[in-house]
């Protein structure tokens, strides 16, 4: 039995990772009979921890994937059976990037974000970029309804690096993922943070007010401070992974403590009599574009694209 060293998946392309251990970076490929059969979601993925057989000229085996503590994943789009793609493994923190303007800010497509990570129990930052095009009142104006049911909330600049300090102290330490969609600015953020990074960022294209991707590869930066930030791929659409619709309300932090006041056990909160949920909405208690969001998750579908607001 060859002496397994343990390491992090730092970043992962065409097959191939990189792994950081104590006795250095080693480029590795999972062991064959790890793959053997159709794999249910990514046998590995950037954060996960695994066991390397390593060689002398610093390339390897992935021997074991050592077990996840959270995931943060969604359906992979594009096929027609159930695959789970990892976008991190053993997350510490979700940061979900949204600018406030170019593109227009999608807080359907946020809310979709925050149930993956609800569903994960990954602890969710979200950072509102791009304040230099509207000023902090308007995007105080459109994210503050997140704020009042206790997410945390940075707004920052990725032009003028204003927020950019409240980002780093809540990144020092943790294992991060930086989500969102194209065009958010994750990428121009990063290089704020790790100025010699230098990733590239995307245009958003006038006609379609979307962002063109900018990362290919999903790989980890290691912070001054300790820890790691993750560069994923920009994604247009979230495709929510082993989630019924019958459980949703429970990852909607306004919505799940009223549950239980219902008058039905089985209660959908869209039509039933002695609803605490809709109650609560016609009373101003939770925001109705939030309910609503839940309405379309639970009836119209949990692979559906993210739509315009």
């Amino acid at each position: 039995m060859p002496d397994l060293i343990q390491g992090l998946v730092v970043r992962t392309q065409a097959g191939y990772q990189d792994v950081h251990t104590d006795s250095g970076d080693y480029l590795c490929r999972l062991r064959g009979r790890l793959r053997k059969g159709r794999a249910e979601g990514d046998l590995v993925a950037v954060g996960d921890q695994v066991l390397i057989n390593p060689q002398p000229d610093m390339t390897g085996s992935i021997e074991k994937v050592l077990p996840r503590k959270s995931v943060f994943s969604r359906q992979l789009s594009g096929v027609n059976y159930n695959y789970q793609q990892i976008i991190l493994a053993n997350a510490d923190l979700a940061m979900l990037v949204f600018a406030c303007a170019n593109p227009e800010p999608r807080r359907r497509m946020l809310d979709r974000f925050l149930v993956v990570t609800e569903r994960a129990h990954i602890p969710a930052v979200i950072v509102v970029n791009k304040i230099d095009l509207c000023g902090i009142e308007k995007a105080r104006e459109i994210f503050s309804l997140y704020e009042d049911i206790g997410y945390d909330v940075v707004y920052v600049s990725a032009k003028t690096g204003e927020g950019v300090e409240e980002m780093r102290r809540h990144l020092a330490g943790k294992l991060t993922t930086l989500a969102g969609p194209s065009g958010a600015g994750k990428s121009s953020l990063i290089n704020r943070i790790l100025p010699g990074v230098q990733l590239g960022t995307g245009v958003v294209g006038q006609e379609s007010g979307r962002g063109r991707h900018t990362t290919q590869v999903r790989q980890l930066f290691a912070l001054p401070d300790g820890g790691y930030i993750a560069d994923v791929p920009g994604l247009r659409t979230l495709a929510l992974w082993d989630i019924e619709g019958e459980e949703l309300d429970a990852y909607f932090r306004e919505i799940a403590p009223l549950v239980p006041e219902c008058q039905f056990n089985d209660c959908s909160h869209s039509h039933e009599p002695g609803c605490a949920v809709r109650n609560a909405v016609t009373r101003g208690e939770i925001h109705p574009e939030r309910y609503d969001s839940y309405l379309r998750l639970r009836f119209g579908g949990s692979t559906m694209e993210d739509e315009e607001e």
